[in-house]
């Protein structure tokens, strides 16, 4: 059954130095479709060229709030120019992040001017929230147009928070931290997601399933470990939920089946 990673990091230096072993575990083990999120400017390019080589990479090209610093005063254009180069491609990963030192009046308007820019582009986005619950709800009500689908990636915010993403038409993505036992919180969410808005990633290589030896980087191949957890959890079937995080997965980020 073919598996859908959401959202992944194949651009990293702790893949891509073995960007063909990696593709083709992660094959053997089912994947058959990924979305590689860019971070920064200097990543970029490296995203496109992942893309190229390997056809079944969606990339995506946002700002992510760890990487400020590594824009230019261009960035916003150039980062315009590469979406309209790459139509299918989502923006992402973008977001608020109020557990780090960055500027917060800073963080908020890069995250603004890439949402903006989505919206206009009609693409979906990739989303990055830690600890910044209220700022993030708050700017995506405040915004005249909404991007067609919101994808918070690695979840964290709770089953209390599902009903106002849902009503934004936000996706919720779970990752190898739902394999955690002692992870209540992210079960608990599972176990309320409608099941037509939950997704898989990996955010490889970061966020690895229990599964993974320590200090080992994070690979989509490990996927699996994340569905049969979600599986697990839902009461589901492993072809089931593939099936279904398939099936959301594109079509929240708006590609073919």
């Amino acid at each position: 059954m073919a598996l859908f990673d959401s959202h992944c990091h194949l651009q990293d230096e702790r893949l891509a130095s073995d960007i063909e072993g990696v593709m083709r575990r992660a094959e053997q083990a089912g994947v058959a479709r990924l979305c590689c999120c860019g971070s920064s400017p200097t990543d970029w390019p490296e995203v496109e060229k992942v893309a190229f080589r390997f056809p079944i990479v969606l990339p995506a090209f946002g700002v992510h709030p760890w990487h400020l610093a590594e824009r230019d005063p261009e960035w916003l254009e150039t980062l315009r120019a590469l979406l309209v180069a790459h139509p299918e491609a989502p923006v992402g990963e973008i977001g608020l992040d109020h557990a780090i030192a960055a500027d917060r009046t800073e963080q908020v308007a890069a995250f603004r001017a890439q949402l903006e820019l989505a919206a206009e582009l009609k693409r979906p986005v990739s989303l990055h929230v830690r600890r910044a619950w209220d700022s993030v709800l708050g700017i995506l009500r405040e915004i005249p147009r909404l991007p067609p689908a919101l994808l918070f990636h690695a979840y964290s915010g709770g089953a209390e928070l599902l009903p106002q993403l849902l009503s934004l038409n936000g996706y919720v993505s779970f990752c190898g931290s739902i394999t955690r036992s002692g992870n209540r919180r992210g079960r608990a969410t599972a176990l309320a997601i409608p099941t037509d808005r939950m997704l898989v990633e990996s955010d490889a290589p970061d966020l690895a399933p229990v599964q993974v030896p320590p200090a080992t980087p994070n690979e989509p191949s490990f996927l699996r470990h994340t569905v049969e957890a979600l599986s697990q959890i839902r009461g589901l079937a492993f072809e089931e939920t593939a099936a279904l995080t398939w099936t959301n997965t594109c079509r929240a980020l708006r590609v073919a089946p």
